[in-house]
């Protein structure tokens, strides 16, 4: 099912990486947007506000928008064959909610280069507008897979040679402690009551991030950058 898109970013982003778009709108004038669609041979269809406001459901979309086809998602496997020459780099979200957050997260993966990101197809936001406008493009540079259940997801990345890191703070360690001098898939649960039981006893590490004011958690997306920014520093250090 094709999806309204819109922002000047994201426009543009989707623009420069020739993605599967069907339709260019435009309320207005803008050099850069008009110059990428003519290479991409897209046709450009002048409207008013009125009739973006109305399509994207938003009064946030600057004048421009797209009608794009549906997201490509791929397999567990697909992401684990594209890190067959280095360490591997999955992030894993267990009926993560909020689409801000989860467009965050992609965003930051794109940063470090992480292989993929694996989600729930249940109780749990899927690959939508409001994602892709807050990942700013890393929705079509991230592979996402969509699993029933990631418990047996993690036993077979673990027949992978994966190491499963979740997070909390029972019978957890610092997340500074491992090197992650492997292959990592790092964990992160939902905004409110965080990892599943189950999903928890199958980790092969608890880490935490220190909290040492008067707050007690980190919002998702937050918690999930600090964390592969970490990785990051440990595989390449200065």
């Amino acid at each position: 099912m094709a999806q309204y898109l819109y922002g000047k970013n994201v426009v543009k982003q989707l623009l420069y990486d020739k993605s599967d778009i069907q339709k260019l709108y435009l309320a207005i004038k803008d050099s850069q947007i008009e110059q990428l669609a003519l290479k991409n041979h897209l046709k450009i269809e002048r409207v008013d506000k009125a009739f973006l406001d109305k399509v994207c459901k938003s009064t946030n979309h600057q004048g421009v928008a797209v009608l794009k086809n549906e997201y490509k998602e791929y397999t567990v496997e697909q992401i684990v064959e594209s890190a067959k020459d280095h360490n591997g780099l999955i992030v894993m979200l267990d009926e993560l909610n909020d689409p801000h957050n989860l467009g965050a997260i992609l965003r930051t993966c794109d940063c470090v280069g992480a292989d993929g990101v694996i989600i729930k197809k249940n109780n749990a936001v899927g690959l939508n507008s409001t994602v892709a406008k807050v990942s700013v493009g890393a929705i079509n540079t991230v592979k996402v897979a969509s699993v029933t259940n990631l418990t047996k997801t993690i036993d077979y990345l673990k027949k992978q040679g994966y190491w499963i890191y979740g997070t909390g703070f029972e019978k957890a360690i610092d997340y500074r402690e491992p090197d992650y001098d492997h292959n990592v898939v790092v964990v992160i649960g939902n905004e409110g009551k965080g990892i599943t039981r189950l999903v928890k006893d199958n980790c092969d590490y608890i880490v935490k991030l220190p909290m040492v004011g008067k707050i007690s958690s980190l919002n998702a997306s937050c918690a999930t950058a600090v964390l592969l920014y970490e990785v990051f520093n440990k595989r390449f250090p200065l």
